[in-house]
Parts: C-alpha cells; structure tokens; sequence
C-alpha cells in the first residue's frame, strides 16, 4: 500500500537540555535526515508533520512544522502527534540526558572541578509505541559507534518497532550516509553510502510496504 492521504509523523534533529540560561548538552544532528524523510512523504502525497528539535535543515513548506527546543517538549509533541498519525518516523537525535537541576544563573568560571548531575530523558519512541493503534507503523534509528545491527536489533525488540534504520555517527550533520534496514522478523538490506534523500526514499519504499 501507498502513503497517499496517509498522515505521517517525523521526529527531527536534535535537543537542547539546559544546564543554566547559556549552555546546553545538544548534539551533532543536523536535522537533515528529517527534512529528506518529509519531503520523499510529501512526493508520495502524505500529509506530514514534523516535530523539530533546534536545527539547520530547512524543512517543506507543505509540511506542518512543531518547533521544540528539549526532550520532554518533543516527548510532549510527538505524543500528541501520534495520535492521530498513521506512520510515526522517529529520526530525532534525542539528548539521553538532561540536568537534575538547571541552575537559574549563568554558571560562573572556577578554578574548581564542576559536577554535574543528570537524569535520564524519557525514550520517545518508546512511549510513543505503548500507545500505539492497531494499523500504526512505527520506524525508529539506531545511531551506533560499535556492534551495529546488534545494538538496532535489540532496540528494536524492546521498543516493539516494525523497523529500524541502524547507522554510524557519520551521518550526523552530514549530506549524505549509509544505513542497514531491519524489520520485524529478521529482514535486512543494507543501503550505501548516498545523499540523504535517496536514503529517505529508500526508508519510505520499505514503510509503504508496511503502511
């Protein structure tokens, strides 16, 4: 089945978690991966949303564009999203981590060590999962340094995903990378080194398999 008229969810580009009003934990995520997933569903005649962490990517004009800055903001969107949403793509490059307590001033300089302490974020597409309806596809990226497939499988187990796009920190904030597909029961196929947007056409042709 096709996307046509289909309504598609995609989590996109990094966080910010605020350590006091001027510094953040964030990463690498240049949100472009996003922006290529909802441009190749907005070909296939989607109706697409995208909730967007701060980033550079310039997302559709047709797209509806949900623009948050943390994770619980995202979590808090995309939950929202989902609801009415027949595939949700959660490409996002969420921060594991967040400050306990974000100190209310600029942390001055010190000669002394400085600890910080954090608390883990919550798992976004986990949460999404739990909820989901009958009919839903759920797509998730497993961002790895080592043990690859092995790392997006396991996710894709406990996270109860029907497919997971697994790559290297080479993809981050860069035009182009390589990814491998895993669905459901064991189904593979590596994609090669290409612009994001053959990789994004490439992500969808497998979700319209599933849609």
């Amino acid at each position: 089945m096709g996307l046509r008229g289909k309504r598609v969810l995609i989590t996109s580009g990094p966080t910010r978690e605020y350590l006091d009003p001027i510094r953040f934990l964030t990463n690498a995520s240049s949100g472009r991966m996003g922006a290529a997933l909802a441009r190749a569903a907005l070909k296939r005649g989607a109706r697409v949303t995208v909730v967007s962490g701060p980033c550079e990517a310039e997302l559709p004009k047709n797209a509806s564009v949900v623009q948050v800055v943390t994770g619980l903001e995202m979590l808090r969107a995309a939950l929202k999203a989902a609801k009415s949403a027949d595939v949700i793509i959660a490409a996002a490059a969420v921060s594991d981590w967040r400050a306990a307590s974000p100190a209310k001033k600029k942390i001055k300089r010190s000669s002394s060590s400085l600890r910080l302490t954090l608390k883990p974020n919550p798992d976004i597409i986990k949460a999404v999962a739990r909820r989901r309806r009958p009919g839903q596809v759920i797509v998730g990226f497993a961002l790895e340094t080592h043990d690859r497939l092995a790392h997006a499988s396991a996710k894709m187990k406990a996270k109860d995903l029907d497919l997971i796009v697994a790559n290297g920190p080479a993809a981050l904030g860069s035009d182009r990378g390589a990814a491998t597909l895993l669905l459901r029961g064991g189904w593979k196929r590596d994609l090669s080194t290409a612009s994001k947007d053959a990789l994004a056409a490439a992500i969808l042709g497998a979700v319209e398999d599933l849609a």
